[in-house]
């Protein structure tokens, strides 16, 4: 593309290869804010003067052509607690497609997938984050996979009974036998196993039963940034040879030391915050704000997020990388993707850094279809 600045070359190539991230967390903020009234947060205009990071017209900017939306509900949701919760949360889901139907569609196959981007529709798909959602039940699992779901991480920032959180203090020593069975059905049914969240010898024992593609929906490279959340070298190698995918998030804490060391610092004033507003209650984003303001991150940018992709790159294979932004899910992101529409940017630089065509069209697209597609087969096959 002899002549074009960096930004219309990544706009010509989003447009027969667009982006399907892998995570974002738009359905909790809008149950947290709004209590799902599109009404009063309607996405289909701008919402970044708000603090939103995502809205149809930003999605649009971005490029994006799939995106699997998170319906997380917090760990201290147990049980029928957190069942109902996530069912509200797809119930959020299914109501948000209907509410935009010109810009947005429900699919569950890479098929249709492929026929939504081709359409000029948003491919929307479901990842349930915490294996705390299934309350310890098979059946459980069976149904949010009926009800169109079609990842599980199997845990968030705490263990379930069953599998060890990478945020927690171990207590099952990976996945117990009943973690073993989650895996095993999600092979059957054809969900991905998300690793994302969970701890280092969970994933190995993970990856060790299942037969499907290893699958972190939002992580980043451990190499590069010392972060339990990130994943280790071998577990790349791991993610490689299974045909698998890392989908690097853009979490800035994730992302270098110094905004790692900096978010740890703000844990407690974070915590008082929480707990001293109930869901829905606008004072929540306004003092994360005076909170962010009073003690800003430290530097933290697009090449940052470039350096845990090519280290991915390096030690997994370009066939194993995509991206997974954890947008409307963290309080701090880089400078130049503070949202959605801010994926060009990102390849912009990595485009500057020699990457071909062929390399960024399967970060952004190919490699997450195929994965996608080579869990429905192994599905299939069983």
């Amino acid at each position: 593309m002899t002549g074009r600045t960096g930004v219309e070359r990544v706009r010509a190539l989003l447009a027969t290869a667009p982006v399907f991230d892998g995570h974002n967390d738009l359905l909790w903020t809008l149950r947290r804010r709004a209590r799902y009234d599109f009404d009063a947060l309607d996405i289909s205009v701008d919402q970044s003067g708000i603090g939103l990071h995502t809205d149809l017209p930003r999605l649009r900017a971005g490029g994006v052509g799939a995106q699997f939306w998170s319906v997380f509900v917090p760990c201290s949701l147990t049980g029928d607690a957190a069942v109902t919760a996530t069912l509200e949360q797809i119930d959020a889901a299914y109501r948000m497609v209907r509410r935009y139907p010109d810009d947005l569609v429900m699919v569950t196959t890479a098929e249709q997938v492929e026929r939504a981007v081709a359409a000029g529709r948003v491919a929307s798909l479901l990842g349930m984050e915490g294996g705390h959602s299934i309350a310890g039940s098979l059946g459980v699992l069976r149904m949010m996979y009926r009800l169109g779901v079609r990842y599980l991480t199997l845990t968030h920032n705490r263990n379930t009974p069953w599998a060890d959180s990478a945020t927690d203090r171990p207590q099952v020593g990976g996945l117990s036998d009943f973690g073993r069975a989650v895996v095993r059905e999600c092979n059957r049914l054809g969900m991905l196993v998300d690793l994302s969240h969970v701890a280092t010898t969970t994933m190995r024992d993970a990856l060790d039963v299942s037969v499907a593609p290893a699958f972190f929906s939002h992580s980043g490279a451990r190499a590069v940034c010392e972060h339990p959340r990130n994943v280790p070298d071998d577990v790349l190698r791991r993610v490689r040879d299974s045909a698998g995918i890392v989908m690097v998030t853009f979490v800035a804490n994730f992302l270098n030391v110094r905004c790692r060391d900096w978010y740890d610092e703000l844990a407690e004033q974070r915590g008082r915050i929480a707990a001293s507003f109930a869901d829905g209650d606008p004072g929540r984003a306004a003092a994360i704000a005076r909170l962010l303001r009073d003690s800003p991150r430290p530097p933290c940018g697009v090449p940052d997020v470039a350096d845990h992709i090519e280290h991915v790159r390096e030690v997994a294979g370009m066939d194993h990388i995509g991206l997974g932004g954890d947008f409307d899910g963290t309080i701090a992101v880089p400078d130049g993707l503070e949202g959605v529409h801010g994926y060009p940017v990102l390849l912009a630089e990595l485009s500057a850094r020699g990457w071909s065509d062929d390399d960024l069209t399967k970060l952004t697209w190919r490699n997450a279809l195929r994965v996608l597609r080579a869990t429905e087969d192994i599905a299939g096959s069983r």
